[in-house]
C-alpha cells in the first residue's frame, strides 16, 4: 500500500537515488573508472567517526546504518542507506573528518569512489552538483523533523515513525501490494526510534495485539500501515 495521502513520507525519509541518475554513460565511465567494492556482512563498519575520507561509497545492495555513538557507548542511528544510494560525501566536499560512522546491517555490497573523481565529476557537471545540492537541502529538511520527533514525540510514536521509513527503505523495487519484510535488529530499531530496547520488544507485542505487524525471528511485516500511521499521531 502506498502512503500517499495519510503519510508525508518524504518529510521523514532522506535519499540519494536521483544524484548518479542525472549523468551520462560517459560521465558515470569517468566518476566510476577507479570504483573497487567491497562486500561486507551485518556489522562490518566502512567508516569511523573522526577518520580522514579518502571517498566516498555506493550502497549497490543490502543496507547501512549511519551513526553517531555516544560517551556511553550507545548509539543513534541517523539514517538508514539502500541500494543505489551515497554516503560518505558530507566529509569530502567539506574537507573534514567524518562526523559519524557506517557500518552494515546485513550482507552488503559497497562501492568505493575515491574522492578525486568524485569532485572532478562536480567540477564537469553543473547538473551533477545542483543534484547533489538538492539532496543535501532535503536532508537538512529530514534530520529537522528526525530531532523534532526524539525531542517531541512519545516513545510508541517515535518507533511507528521509525518503522514507516524503514518500511519505504525496504519497499525498494517492490510493488505497493508486495510483502514487505523489515530485516532489523531490536537494538538497531531501538537505537533508530531513540527508545531502550526493552521498550521497543514491549511495543512491538502490542502492535501485534493491534494487527499493525507481525514478526518472524526479527524480520517484521507491516500488516496494516494505516494503523501504523495512526499509531504515529501524525496530524
Amino acid at each position: 500500500m502506498s502512503l500517499n495521502g495519510i503519510f508525508p513520507i518524504d518529510r521523514w525519509n532522506f535519499t540519494t537515488h536521483s544524484v548518479l541518475s542525472v549523468l551520462s554513460d560517459e560521465e558515470t565511465a569517468v566518476i566510476t573508472r577507479h570504483v573497487s567494492e567491497q562486500r561486507l556482512i551485518k556489522g562490518d563498519v566502512i567508516f569511523r567517526e573522526g577518520a580522514v575520507p579518502s571517498g566516498i561509497f555506493l550502497v549497490r545492495s543490502g543496507r547501512v546504518k549511519k551513526y553517531k555513538v555516544d560517551q556511553l557507548g550507545k548509539e543513534q542511528i541517523i539514517y538508514v542507506a539502500g541500494p543505489g544510494e551515497l554516503i560518505g560525501y558530507h566529509p569530502v566536499l567539506s574537507g573534514e573528518r567524518y562526523a559519524d560512522s557506517a557500518a552494515a546491517m546485513e550482507d552488503t555490497l559497497v562501492s568505493f569512489i575515491p574522492k578525486e573523481d568524485f569532485m572532478d565529476m562536480l567540477a564537469r557537471s553543473p547538473v551533477f552538483a545542483q543534484r547533489l545540492l538538492k539532496a543535501m537541502s532535503h536532508e537538512f529538511t529530514v534530520l529537522t523533523n528526525s530531532i523534532s520527533v526524539i525531542a517531541q514525540r512519545t516513545g510508541p510514536e517515535r518507533l511507528a515513525i521509525a518503522l514507516i521509513v524503514l518500511r519505504e527503505k525496504f519497499k525498494q523495487g517492490l510493488d505497493d501490494h508486495a510483502t514487505i519484510s523489515l530485516n532489523i535488529s531490536r537494538a538497531d530499531l531501538a537505537n533508530m526510534a531513540g527508545i531502550a530496547e526493552e521498550n521497543v520488544i514491549r511495543l512491538l507485542k502490542e502492535f501485534k495485539t493491534e494487527g499493525i505487524l507481525v514478526t518472524e525471528g526479527r524480520k517484521i511485516i507491516i500488516k496494516d500501515v494505516r494503523l501504523l500511521v495512526k499509531r504515529a499521531n501524525y496530524r
